[in-house]
């Protein structure tokens, strides 16, 4: 089984993030790493490799030359290569003209199943995993909590809002996982050394034959008008019981229009 799973680099979640006021995008300059929810789906991908014998697992990413990183990791942890999408020309490139660029990418290795995180930490669109899949004639699951492969079938459990809901699919297929698919492992020593030698493929426009013109922000589907920084939050008021403190809740609660 030939399995394909996407990675993204991204701010570090545990520093600040800001908005480049001149781009109106993500400020890229400071910490970056792998999407948490990346290394989840590396996981669910090994997972799946282990129990079939004879799969491999190709780890994907589209980004700067620092997002190699993203795919080093994913080798350490135990896939098998990577493929690196990079141009300049992809610079700004919003979920449409990524999910054209990934399938570009993609299309070629014939997977039988791509493994994507539900949404990326910078962008949280959730919206890449839809479009792939269409964009590839794939069958596509998303929001999973649980995975397998049994066959040429894979089944997993989606969340809803009010439970999950038991769902199926024949290969070729894409599935999106949440956070609650599987605690990733930690790449050992072994896995980190074995990862410097693993081939890693690097893609520009020409190679996955995407037309300058319709990728990068000046040719952007969608456009961020204005940006505006989250308001500081207050301190709160306390509310000492003296005998009075249920009208106080009551008033407030009032002035806030929630009662």
């Amino acid at each position: 089984m030939k399995i394909a799973v996407l990675v993204k680099e991204v701010p570090d979640t545990w520093g600040d993030r800001r908005i480049d006021a001149s781009t109106k995008r993500v400020d890229r300059k400071g910490e970056v790493v792998i999407d948490e929810i990346n290394e989840k789906s590396v996981e669910a991908a090994l997972l799946v490799k282990e129990a079939n014998p004879g799969s491999e697992v190709t780890v994907v990413t589209m980004g700067p030359s620092s997002a190699l990183a993203a795919i080093r990791k994913a080798l350490a942890m135990g896939a098998d290569n990577g493929i690196h999408v990079v141009d300049d020309g992809l610079v700004g490139s919003d979920a449409m003209q990524t999910s054209a660029a990934l399938a570009a990418a993609l299309r070629p290795g014939g997977f039988d199943l791509v493994i994507t995180g539900n949404e990326s930490t910078d962008g949280r669109t959730a919206a890449v995993p839809a479009m792939l899949a269409e964009r590839l004639g794939l069958a596509q699951l998303t929001f999973l909590r649980t995975l397998d492969v049994t066959g040429d079938v894979v089944t997993g459990e989606r969340m809803t809002d009010d439970g999950h809901l038991d769902v199926r699919a024949s290969l070729p297929a894409l599935v999106s996982v949440t956070e609650q698919i599987a605690e990733a492992r930690f790449p050992n020593f072994r896995g980190i050394m074995a990862a410097k030698k693993k081939k890693v493929e690097s893609l520009g426009l020409a190679a996955l034959g995407l037309p300058a013109e319709e990728t990068g922000a000046a040719n952007s589907w969608s456009v961020v008008e204005d940006v505006t920084p989250r308001p500081a939050r207050s301190g709160g008021t306390i509310v000492k019981d003296d005998g009075t403190a249920g009208t106080q809740l009551a008033d407030f609660l009032a002035q806030a229009k929630l009662i």
